[in-house]
């Protein structure tokens, strides 16, 4: 039997590193057998190993609630600060096996020292902060270019690593409802655009399940050195309205011209949620065809045993007032 890895989550008390811990707790004693379909060489250990959890935090944060609560969970912490001297962070990271990322999207280029402090320490596998829609580096996403920054100085230091693209959140997709019904959980209120024609697809996962797929992923030896894609359904935006009409009561709903996406100037949008607008309903890069063309591996394909949750099934908890809405803090 493979010996337990040890992993370090950097943004637990995140929304994206939350879903991730959850996971993560949630299979630190399992050892899962891999799809008979995989040929393993002779020799190489055909379970995932299981794993101890461990968070990393700064020392600004060392006191706030949600890492005491991490702590009541029996999480334990590790402080360091991710700008601080390189050979501080070599220290922190000595003896962890995998180094998971979901640091906010203001600080992603600290990844950069955290990256060669990593290399330094030894870590076997880095998982920097991805989990988003697929889509190419070079002026479609800010958001991305920044994180490919990141992956390519991983390359650069031949630092073993496993990039983790989800789509767009469930929680972050349904339309709202003229009756206010689903208001407690949605982050935007009304949230009915229809962006260009709507008929796009693209991918989008509940955020409860990336942490399941993380905890899969990151135990594979398929997946090391690979970018890796997951998600729970592939979402049509102006199907799903036009599904929602008999609730909806109305054409309760704003068009927005594929000019006015393109061009990143939808009223009220900030730029990181426009460029997501443009990725996913102008360039519709964020489907399954496309994640393989770029050269994904689909987790879908790796784990068929896992079955995260349908949108239609999250629509019914969504209706049952059981959904929580991302970002309350």
């Amino acid at each position: 039997m493979a010996s337990k890895q040890r992993v370090l989550l950097l943004g637990a008390t995140g929304e994206t590193g939350g879903s991730i811990l959850n996971g993560l707790l949630e299979h630190t004693d399992s050892f899962v057998p891999l799809s008979p379909n995989y040929d393993f060489p002779v020799g190489l250990i055909t379970f995932f190993p299981a794993q101890d959890v461990e968070a990393l935090v700064r020392p600004s944060s060392i006191e706030k609630p949600a890492v005491k609560a991490l702590v009541e969970r029996g999480v334990q912490i590790r402080v360091g600060d991710t700008n601080g001297p390189t050979e501080d962070l070599v220290g922190l990271l000595t003896g962890v096996d995998v180094l998971i990322s979901a640091i906010d999207p203001g600080s992603l280029l600290a990844q950069i020292q955290l990256a060669t402090a990593a290399k330094q320490a030894g870590v076997k596998r880095f998982v920097p902060c991805a989990f988003t829609t697929v889509t190419p580096p070079g002026g479609v996403m800010r958001l991305r270019d920044s994180k490919e920054q990141v992956y390519q100085h991983i390359r650069k230091l031949y630092l073993p690593y496993t990039i983790i693209d989800v789509g767009y959140w469930y929680q972050l997709s349904f339309p709202t409802l003229p009756s206010g019904r689903v208001d407690y959980a949605a982050l935007v209120k009304p949230n009915v655009d229809i962006h260009a024609d709507g008929n796009k697809p693209t991918m989008i996962t509940d955020l409860r399940d990336i942490g399941r797929f993380v905890a899969l992923i990151i135990k594979d030896p398929r997946t090391l050195n690979h970018s890796v894609f997951a998600y729970g359904d592939v979402f049509v935006r102006e199907r799903n309205i036009r599904a929602h009409r008999s609730a909806l009561g109305r054409e309760d709903r704003t068009e927005i011209s594929e000019e006015i996406v393109a061009a990143r100037e939808v009223p009220g949008r900030g730029i990181y949620a426009a460029d997501y607008e443009y990725n996913k309903y102008v360039r519709g890069d964020n489907t399954p065809a496309y994640a393989k063309y770029l050269g994904y591996l689909n987790a879908r394909e790796l784990y068929p045993e896992f079955q995260p949750q349908a949108f239609k099934e999250f629509l019914h908890e969504l209706l049952d007032g059981k959904v929580a809405r991302p970002y309350t803090d």
